[in-house]
């Protein structure tokens, strides 16, 4: 018997997207074992708390019955390659919504590779109706009472609100 492959998605998920949620969905598939890493990237100032975000993400997975069984989300505050080698993940899985994102990730991908060459990098393009989606720019709208809802699921719209209110 093989072993199985286990990947990694890692990202703030404040909040969580429909674009994130796309990515989440079409790598399970790929994948025996999905293990979502929510960064507690505290640098960043994040508008959900990690235990807020790792909620957030759980409740949105569990939605997800085709591949919830063949998901784990947990938070990490460590290098992305030692978070991988924690979960024995050969793969760690990224999004790329634009030509914009392929600088970094290409960086990103060179680092973690030099770091630990037995994880390989799979970029997963943004599906068309996911492609300029992005979290901060979410926040911003929501902060602004604008309409998130072609964004985010009805309940992180609702934590959005919440939040702004």
């Amino acid at each position: 018997m093989g072993r199985s492959l286990v990947g990694i998605y890692a990202g703030t998920f404040d909040p969580v997207t429909n674009g994130h949620m796309d990515i989440i969905l079409r790598a399970a598939r790929m994948l025996d074992k999905l293990v979502i890493g929510v960064a507690i990237n505290a640098g960043k100032g994040p508008l959900f708390s990690l235990e807020e975000r790792l909620e957030m993400v759980g409740t949105e997975i569990f939605e997800m019955k085709e591949v919830a069984k063949h998901i784990e989300v947990k938070g990490f505050d460590n290098l992305l390659v030692d978070f991988a080698r924690d979960y024995n993940a050969s793969v760690i899985i990224r999004g790329l919504r634009a030509v914009s994102d392929f600088d970094y990730e290409f960086q990103m991908s060179s680092m973690n590779a030099k770091l630990a060459p037995d994880v390989e990098t799979v970029c997963l393009m943004a599906s068309d109706r996911h492609q300029f989606i992005a979290s901060r720019l979410v926040k911003e709208i929501a902060k602004l009472d604008g309409d998130v809802g072609q964004f985010v699921s009805p309940r992180v719209e609702g934590l959005l609100k919440k939040k702004f209110s």
